[in-house]
């Protein structure tokens, strides 16, 4: 499953982060590392971006990095 695929109010634990080296590390940079539990907050009205929270912080992400991001759901 990936993080795109989530409902609001759902945690789940990245498992890897695929795409472009720096997008990987963009999102790495921000925190999203693997063993990262993430909850989605919200999605914007027209569906993205998304609204996730993680470490304490909230970050809005397309859901195009979002899709990139494999989790395990809680």
């Amino acid at each position: 499953m990936t993080a795109d695929r989530l409902e609001p109010g759902e945690p789940a634990t990245i498992l890897r982060i695929d795409g472009e080296p720096s997008l990987v590390r963009r999102l790495m940079e921000l925190g999203l590392v693997p063993g990262t539990v993430l909850t989605l907050v919200r999605r914007a009205p027209m569906g993205d971006p998304i609204e996730v929270a993680a470490r304490g912080i909230h970050l809005s992400l397309r859901l195009s990095e979002a899709s990139r991001i494999h989790v395990a759901s809680h």
